[in-house]
């Protein structure tokens, strides 16, 4: 998903801070169950697995969004979250849904978690 200029929140602030908190509240949970979605694709499978895997990608991509309408306001002043380095995490899940590879997928969940965690930290002390 690119950056567009004149998108919704491009030059509201306020707009972009309301964004953020609410990303801080959803992002915990993304995070959590993200660990709880590795352990089933490796190996404790059940049977709703794959609807909570795409529950999960589903909000990922809500972030996504956040994440670049609010990238300027994130990243003012310093970087705190690499967007270079999240889009990687983004491709390289994205390639392993593809391929339908369970091991692939918890492996890639498991790089991505880090950078949604920075992400979650970095939207906290903007709004702070």
């Amino acid at each position: 998903m690119a950056v567009r200029s004149g998108g919704i929140m491009e030059d509201n602030r306020a707009e972009k801070i309301e964004a953020l908190e609410t990303l801080v509240e959803f992002n915990d949970k993304v995070v959590k169950n993200i660990g709880i979605l590795v352990k089933e694709l490796s190996g404790q499978r059940l049977d709703d697995t794959d609807k909570f895997q795409d529950s999960i990608i589903n909000a990922i991509n809500w972030e996504i969004q956040v994440f670049n309408a609010t990238m300027d306001v994130i990243n003012e002043g310093k970087e705190r979250v690499a967007k270079e380095v999240f889009n990687e995490k983004i491709v390289a899940l994205g390639e392993a849904v593809k391929a339908k590879d369970d091991q692939k997928i918890a492996d890639a969940f498991n790089e991505l978690g880090p950078e949604l965690e920075k992400l979650g930290a970095a939207a906290r002390e903007v709004i702070a």
